[in-house]
């Protein structure tokens, strides 16, 4: 496989999607061949699957079934996209993968980090991203900005109390600690155009060694 398969990840209101819908751009400027795509999501199964996990009518879902729904999902969407991209050697950018559930069901959810990645080891065998952007905020102010967003749907995950917010921060902190080499904190409490430049910055480094 010649393409390269780079995550974006960040807790609710980091901003990594509007990020990584102008990095896209700006990265097709410079010539390369690029998709983007999400999890859960980016194919037709997988966005069922998504539908299910976010509705806000499915509060009764329980942890290990939240984790299992989105390494189903996940599977589908690494073998039906992310693995034929990448044989193609396209640049994939990806709105969340595996370290979401780390920090989400593994840290935040109490289920285990080790748990969580051994029920994703089997989803993605060893499909692991080359690089990954964490954008770095706050709990408290990633929040903020998504109350003062009004045209943001929400989600089952909006109706979680702060400290479950923080916990998922907790985890994202504890897997760049831990993945040093794959895993690159972008300071996201800044303005939107510094955030970018940082992050494009950190993708070209990679895509250039």
């Amino acid at each position: 496989m010649n393409g390269h398969f780079i995550t974006f990840e960040g807790g609710e209101g980091a901003g990594k999607t509007t990020i990584l819908h102008n990095i896209h751009l700006k990265l097709e400027s410079l010539g390369y061949n690029v998709l983007s795509t999400r999890e859960p999501g980016g194919i037709d199964i997988a966005e069922q699957i998504r539908q299910i996990i976010l509705d806000t009518s499915n509060t009764k879902m329980e942890e290990r079934t939240e984790a299992l729904l989105y390494a189903a999902a996940r599977r589908q969407h690494l073998v039906e996209k992310v693995i034929p991209a990448l044989e193609e050697g396209k640049v994939i950018l990806c709105d969340r993968f595996i370290d979401s559930s780390l920090a989400y069901q593994g840290y935040a959810r109490g289920l285990g980090m080790d748990e969580v990645l051994t029920v994703n080891q089997f989803a993605i065998k060893d499909k692991m991203p080359d690089l990954t952007l964490f954008f770095d905020i706050e709990p408290k102010k990633g929040l903020a900005r998504i109350a003062s967003n009004k045209s943001r749907e929400k989600n089952r995950l909006d109706l979680e109390t702060l400290v479950f917010h923080e916990k998922v921060y907790k985890g994202y902190q504890i897997l760049t600690e831990k993945f040093p080499d794959r895993i690159r904190p972008i300071n996201a409490d800044q303005s939107l155009e510094r955030v970018e430049k940082e992050a494009l910055i950190s993708i070209l480094k990679h895509l250039q060694n």
